[in-house]
């Protein structure tokens, strides 16, 4: 008989992989955006974000013309909702800033690499929803604070700033409580995140890796799957659900 546990369990780490689906590209991928046009990361290098205004109006301009605005949450989001429901799910740590989790209801998700939901000066740290602002641009393509003038920034993390103290907490607390740890969608190479999962492995978690390609992690894992994603996760969520109850 599997024994019911009173703990949830499960924790899951996300990366730009999950929400492909939705029609939002990745950016290391082969079609990803950084592939495609390398000079587009420098968009989101917050030294030359602060400085130089040119770089501002691109990133501005590219947020604008994000896939995200119209994106829906996929099979795969929505199966995570039921690991909650369940009881379940520790958490959702996601690398996206897409906000697909919680609009598939997911509420138990901890953002490691910020939000494209707000944006917030540098300066003064007010902070307006990120609609608004881009609703501006086409009077301002480099908008200012409407407080203090400072230079406006979407609570994304860009290369060069720290992750989110509180959130890199949870995470971490998540990964060593954690039974299973599963992670879906990301290239487990970017640090610190990536290393999350040797540290539920060290904490004695079994390490499932759904990702279409190789990850620097596979030979910890219990279990990787190579299937789509939207094929892979429900039915190993409904398999996860098996193994709690």
């Amino acid at each position: 008989m599997p024994h019911h546990h009173d703990d949830p369990t499960v924790a899951v780490l996300t990366g730009a992989g999950i929400s492909t689906g939705s029609g939002i590209p990745d950016f290391r991928g082969p079609q990803g955006v950084w592939t495609r046009r390398p000079e587009e990361a420098r968009l989101l290098e917050i030294g030359p974000f602060a400085r130089e205004r040119d770089v501002r109006v691109a990133g501005w301009r590219a947020w604008a013309d994000s896939a995200v605005w119209g994106a829906r949450p996929t099979a795969a989001h929505r199966a995570l909702t039921e690991l909650e429901r369940a009881g379940a799910l520790i958490a959702v740590l996601t690398q996206n800033f897409d906000g697909l989790h919680q609009a598939a209801g997911s509420s138990r998700v901890v953002e490691l690499h910020g939000s494209l939901a707000t944006t917030s000066c540098l300066r003064c740290a007010a902070s307006w929803p990120t609609p608004h602002v881009l609703g501006r641009l086409s009077d301002e393509p480099d908008p200012a604070c409407e407080e203090c003038g400072g230079v406006l920034k979407p609570d994304v993390v860009y290369f060069g700033q720290p992750l989110p103290d509180e959130a890199l907490a949870q995470a971490v607390a998540a990964a060593t409580d954690a039974d299973v740890f599963v992670a879906i969608g990301t290239t487990l190479t970017v640090q610190p995140v990536a290393s999350l999962a040797a540290l539920a492995v060290d904490a004695g978690a079994r390490l499932v890796i759904v990702n279409a390609a190789p990850t620097p992690y596979d030979d910890l894992a219990d279990l990787v799957v190579r299937d789509p994603i939207d094929e892979a996760v429900p039915p190993l969520v409904a398999e996860l659900l098996e193994t709690v109850r």
